[in-house]
């Protein structure tokens, strides 16, 4: 057995696209538009597995957006959580978190701990991001953030 991918739907591509690539610095590593179906796939990797993702290996992320129907109506995907998260290690989640709030987004559940951290899509899908090695030490402000909202 060999994991490939995991799929998340997503309400606006370019938004999604935006906070994967933009924010969470992931790259694309390919598209697939379907005319017959009405979707667009788009595969990503954090920039670390990017040799074994141009191999077509895991770990990827695949976005799936079904493009909107022929009165404009597009799928509406609710607020399920029942896809978990998807969760990578960073060389420094202080510095990483401080980047992500630099670019608007919300931190959900800060680094207290010099470990773990949440963050959400656009979709609301959590992003779990954790520490690589050891913790770091406890610092400000992450010390006394507090939660903000659901992660």
């Amino acid at each position: 057995m060999e994991y490939l991918h995991s799929m998340i739907r997503v309400s606006n591509l370019d938004e999604t696209l935006d906070f994967f690539v933009n924010k969470l610095g992931l790259v694309e590593t390919r598209r697939y538009d379907s005319e017959q179906g009405k979707f667009t796939l788009v595969f990503l990797a954090a920039k670390g597995d990017l040799e074994n993702a141009k191999e077509k290996k895991s770990p990827l992320v695949e976005l799936t957006y079904n493009w909107p129907d022929e009165n404009g109506n597009v799928e509406e995907l609710g607020n399920a959580r029942n896809f978990g998260h998807l969760a990578y290690r960073v060389e420094n989640i202080y510095d990483v978190c401080q980047d992500l709030m630099d670019k608007g987004v919300t931190i959900n559940r800060p680094p207290r701990d010099g470990y773990m951290a949440f963050i959400k899509t656009p979709d609301n899908i959590s992003i779990e991001l954790l520490q690589k090695g050891e913790a770091l030490a406890p610092q400000e402000p992450w010390a006394s953030m507090e939660n903000q909202g659901q992660w």
